[in-house]
């Protein structure tokens, strides 16, 4: 059996990176999926999913180095989902409503934001792409 997704979004926050007892690397960010569409009585309707990123190993050193709240990523890996539910990781928010997110562990993170972007500059160079390759611990 096989799965795989790919999504392309902006990360919500700085990335925040850990060890694990072993000695392994993983990056921790929020990647956030815009999109809007018109509805059926022609009002537009803007959507935002948010997807939890693990990263792992040597690819998890340079996420944490490389990318800032607000860059943007492509990211390729597989859904984990949350061991309670076997979906996507709910909650109730502070005013009350109900929010999810998708748990995702990469296996290819691609920055697709240029290095003056990240800065806040215009213009620079694009940064390269990290395959984890056989860093992911299964």
């Amino acid at each position: 059996m096989f799965h795989t997704i790919i999504l392309i979004g902006n990360l919500g926050r700085d990335p925040e990176m850990r060890y694990t007892p072993t000695g392994q690397p993983v990056t921790s960010f929020n990647v956030a999926s815009n999109r809007q569409y018109t509805n059926q009585n022609g009002q537009k309707v803007k959507e935002t999913i948010w997807f939890r990123v693990s990263v792992w190993g040597k690819q998890a050193e340079v996420c944490n180095q490389y990318l800032r709240k607000g860059s943007k990523v492509l990211i390729e890996g597989r859904l984990t989902p949350d061991p309670n539910s076997g979906g996507p990781r709910v909650w109730t928010r502070s005013d009350g409503s109900s929010g999810a997110s998708y748990d995702v562990t990469a296996t290819t993170v691609r920055f697709l934001s240029t290095r003056g972007e990240m800065e806040g500059e215009v213009g620079g160079e694009d940064l390269p792409e990290v395959d984890a390759g056989e860093d992911i611990p299964f």
